[in-house]
């Protein structure tokens, strides 16, 4: 279900997750934190993907659907969702989550478009946001 209604990509459906416990929001939050694209050069990661909460309900998002949603020009691609998929069903698999109508992301990008920094390793890179919620710009 598009309860975002944009028009983005053909197809397009926003993610919706359901919490195991309020108290796995901060969870999730700091792990996704940890999870996105890297420049192992410089060794900094990129998050990927962000947790929103509106209106009561929950969505696994991918940072360009929340500029879109702000209303800025974004160039949401196909891969930048099977990488928010991808991510969505590894902390479904972890028991973060569950995501509703999981049949409609089954297009996943391999794992090995994203990295995943364990706790320990958080200190070792510089974690980089493209997007803040809830702050301005």
């Amino acid at each position: 279900m598009n309860a975002f209604n944009l028009n983005l990509l053909s197809g397009y459906d926003s993610l919706e997750v359901e919490l195991k416990s309020a108290d796995d929001f901060l969870k999730i939050r700091e792990t996704l934190s940890r999870i996105g694209v890297a420049s192992r050069r410089d060794k900094v990661l990129y998050q990927s993907c962000h947790i929103l909460h509106k209106q009561g309900r929950y969505y696994l998002v991918h940072f360009k659907e929340l500029f879109a949603l702000d209303g800025k020009p974004t160039d949401l691609s196909q891969n930048d969702l099977q990488r928010r998929n991808t991510i969505a069903k590894l902390l479904s698999d972890w028991g973060l989550l569950i995501i509703l109508d999981p049949e409609l992301f089954t297009d996943v990008a391999p794992l090995t478009q994203i990295k995943v920094l364990s706790f320990r390793e958080k200190g070792e890179w510089t974690l980089a946001t493209k997007y803040s919620i809830g702050k301005k710009k």
